[in-house]
């Protein structure tokens, strides 16, 4: 229940605030998502994308550094809750997650505020997203739904993903099975603004690093493993201790894109540690927590803004309607 209204409320709030953007990208958001929801191991009462998961819960510690980039509350408290769940980025919510097709994994973590406020971050396991625009994803997902491995090549994805070399380094690094949902990278690649107590405006992308080393499986290593291993994994992990992953934001230099979250700012650009993230334990009911809860790159809260990237308010179009469509089924 606690997930159920806290989601319902969420969910209100931040599709009645989105305003024009939203508007806007309406029709493009209800295209992709009537797109997505054709994949062929979409199923009822799951999301149309990372629809397997696993929900947890912990506690985020901003470091004495985070307050120099941003106002927001939770860069400037002792401690707070964090709600996280981590995810395949299939459609299919029975996909095994030592399929090669599971990819990109997530990690997903929403940030109670002191007073009750929420907000949330979103990272995808890859450095850089597919592709720049709306039209461009909804041409992807349209060339993957077009292609029949029966029929003859060039299929549409082939053709697709050869004239976006960003998508098929995208495709081909989301292959990638890691060890651990605990010893994975995840990454924003949507460029935010940060805003500091002065009014200093910064733009830049956040990180979710692993405390534990990062580590992938190879071919070999990942057939021997089961469907569920990433689950089980975690919840063997967690009985051990609390997860950690240092949150970091890379800082954009003049002139570096925010636009485009494809196109990836070179390594040499500044980070800034914003705190630590605690994974400590599994929700007592997993399943049913996923289905009520959504998180939105949008939900935003003082300290922090979006940028001219056009895909965090069109993301959160489309996860309300994948987030209704659930509900009811």
């Amino acid at each position: 229940m606690r997930f159920s209204l806290k989601g319902a409320a969420f969910l209100a709030a931040v599709v009645l605030g989105a305003g024009a953007a939203q508007a806007q990208d309406k029709s493009l958001a209800q295209q992709i998502f009537e797109a997505m929801a054709q994949d062929p191991g979409a199923k009822p009462g799951y999301r149309v994308a990372h629809a397997k998961g696993i929900v947890c819960e912990g506690t985020f510690v901003p470091s004495a550094s985070a307050a120099t980039l941003s106002r927001a509350a939770h860069f400037r408290a002792g401690s707070v809750p964090v709600t996280v769940r981590f995810s395949d980025g299939s459609a299919d919510p029975f996909v095994p997650d030592n399929s090669h097709n599971a990819g990109p994994r997530g990690m997903a973590v929403r940030f109670t505020l002191p007073g009750g406020g929420l907000t949330d971050i979103e990272g995808q396991a890859h450095n850089g997203f597919a592709v720049g625009t709306g039209e461009e994803f909804l041409a992807l997902v349209k060339a993957a739904a077009a292609t029949d491995p029966s029929r003859p090549h060039p299929w549409p994805i082939e053709t697709f993903l050869g004239a976006h070399p960003r998508a098929l380094k995208f495709v081909q690094g989301t292959a990638v099975i890691p060890a651990s949902f605990g010893t994975a990278a995840y990454f924003s690649n949507n460029a935010f603004v940060f805003v500091n107590k002065d009014g200093v405006k910064q733009a830049g992308r956040y990180q979710f690093l692993p405390v534990a080393a990062r580590r992938d499986l190879s071919d070999d290593e990942a057939k021997a493993m089961s469907p569920n291993f990433l689950s089980q994994e975690l919840r063997t992990r967690l009985a051990n201790g609390p997860v950690g992953f240092r949150l970091v934001v890379q800082l954009a230099n003049a002139g570096d894109p925010t636009n485009d979250a494809s196109l990836v700012w070179p390594d040499d650009r500044r980070t800034i540690e914003m705190g630590t993230i605690s994974v400590t334990s599994v929700v007592a009911d997993s399943d049913t927590a996923q289905k009520a809860l959504v998180f939105f790159p949008t939900a935003l809260t003082d300290g922090i803004e979006l940028s001219d990237d056009p895909l965090p308010a069109l993301r959160t179009s489309a996860y309300a309607l994948s987030f209704a469509r659930r509900q009811q089924q």
